[in-house]
């Protein structure tokens, strides 16, 4: 009998080589993305005492009842969870170490999260989200600025028109708006109780909302003929949301009210939204957001107002390769080639000085023929190969060699010899220069 192949945990994947740079590209654009707007990074566990999610989420959810991975510490029989989303753990460490005690607070976070659901495409077991909250903040004006910096990073992506990426907003009031519209939604949802699937009729008197998400074709006609919360807003609600839509005309930003949009948690109220896109079939939500202004004090700490969202990386990682927005994420600016000897020595140098010069630089190891090294140098995506051979060595300089198609009147679009210390400024110079006309 052969032996098993070992293989990852079905729905939590590897992420390979050839993937890395494109992660890296998006990593780097959202944490300069993030610190333009100001927000400031918060690192919280991926494990947590279960309670914080039941608190954060709520116990009559699907994350809660069906998809954490929750297991009992063997050493003290405490019950702790692997995170199913970030929110509800910088909600404890706000309240924890006091964080909004002397100013509001703009906060982010980056890393996996754990769901038990069936794998598709864009969804796994163990994926991985961008998290950024604002706290303290009760006006309009920060649910605006929240969806503009996420317009902007779709530009900043390269993806603002890959399939349509669209904006959906709409407005769930407060508490006792949304009490009476749950009572007419149960009472009208009620009449129709032998035509509900299993899963509604299940969610009919603990969590009616979430009949609204339904993607069951069957119940269609009966969402659209439900009660709408739009219809039981306040006067302070209505203004929250006329505020909002104030500020994203005057941004620019198009935008859709989508009447159907809710949450099926009751610490959400007022603002929430949506950028949707058709490019990734059925799991088309690349972002959702809202406001949960009660939140905070249901976790143990003072009324405080916030707002929040969360992205799925993986989703967006499609996006950017589907435009092509990352394709020129090479490992290293610069491919230093020789060959063998003493040129090895002058190449290892030479490589450091590049280094030393804020270039990354991959040196090719062992021996191999010129034709094998640019090879390498060319599927390696860098820009350059520097070539330090037998005529460079005694003269006491570098040739280099543009490896990516460019303007002709590039200094690099052919081929150039430098000074050894004249090629590091030569080389970031030419980098620039690349990059303007790309």
């Amino acid at each position: 009998m052969g032996k098993k192949t070992l293989s990852s945990v079905r729905g939590m994947n590897d992420l390979l080589p050839a993937d890395a740079p494109v992660w890296e590209w998006f990593e780097a654009r959202v944490t300069d993305w993030l610190r333009s707007y100001g927000y400031q990074q918060i690192r919280t566990p991926v494990v947590e005492y279960t309670e914080i999610f039941v608190k954060g989420i709520g116990e009559v959810t699907d994350i809660v009842e069906k998809e954490m991975y929750s297991f009992e510490d063997r050493l003290n029989g405490e019950h702790l969870t692997l995170r199913p989303e970030f929110t509800a753990g910088v909600m404890r460490a706000i309240v924890e170490h006091s964080l909004t005690y002397d100013a509001p607070r703009r906060l982010w976070s980056m890393g996996p999260v754990f769901r038990h659901e069936r794998p598709q495409r864009g969804r796994y077991r163990q994926f991985h989200q961008v998290n950024v909250e604002a706290v303290g903040f009760a006006g309009p004006d920060i649910d605006a600025e929240m969806i503009a910096m996420l317009a902007r990073l779709w530009k900043i992506l390269g993806i603002e028109c890959v399939g349509r990426v669209r904006l959906e907003i709409n407005c769930l009031g407060q508490t006792e708006e949304r009490l009476r519209h749950r009572g007419d939604l149960i009472s009208y949802l009620t009449r129709f109780e032998d035509q509900l699937d299993a899963d509604a009729r299940r969610r009919l008197h603990t969590n009616p909302l979430r009949i609204l998400d339904s993607k069951n074709p069957a119940l269609s006609d009966i969402i659209a003929g439900a009660p709408r919360i739009t219809e039981y807003l306040g006067e302070a609600s209505r203004a929250h949301f006329d505020g909002l839509q104030v500020l994203l005309r005057a941004a620019g930003i198009e935008f859709t009210v989508n009447p159907r949009m809710v949450r099926g948690l009751d610490y959400y109220n007022l603002t929430v939204f949506e950028w949707i896109t058709d490019a990734l079939g059925a799991q088309g939500t690349l972002c959702g957001g809202g406001r949960y202004d009660p939140l905070i004090e249901r976790m143990g700490g003072k009324p405080t107002p916030g707002i929040g969202f969360g992205m799925g990386i993986e989703r967006v990682i499609e996006l950017i390769k589907e435009a092509g927005a990352a394709e020129a994420c090479p490992a290293a600016d610069v491919y230093v080639l020789h060959q063998g000897g003493p040129t090895r020595t002058q190449a290892f140098l030479v490589a450091e000085r590049l280094r030393d010069a804020g270039l990354d630089v991959v040196l090719h190891a062992g021996e191999a023929s010129m034709k094998s090294q640019m090879k390498k140098a060319d599927a390696s995506g860098a820009q350059f190969a520097v070539i330090i051979g037998e005529t460079e060595l005694a003269s006491g300089t570098a040739t280099v060699k543009a490896l990516r198609a460019g303007d002709a009147s590039q200094p690099f679009a052919r081929q150039a010899t430098f000074a050894l210390d004249a090629l590091g400024d030569a080389l970031v110079d030419g980098l620039v220069a690349t990059s303007e006309t790309a």
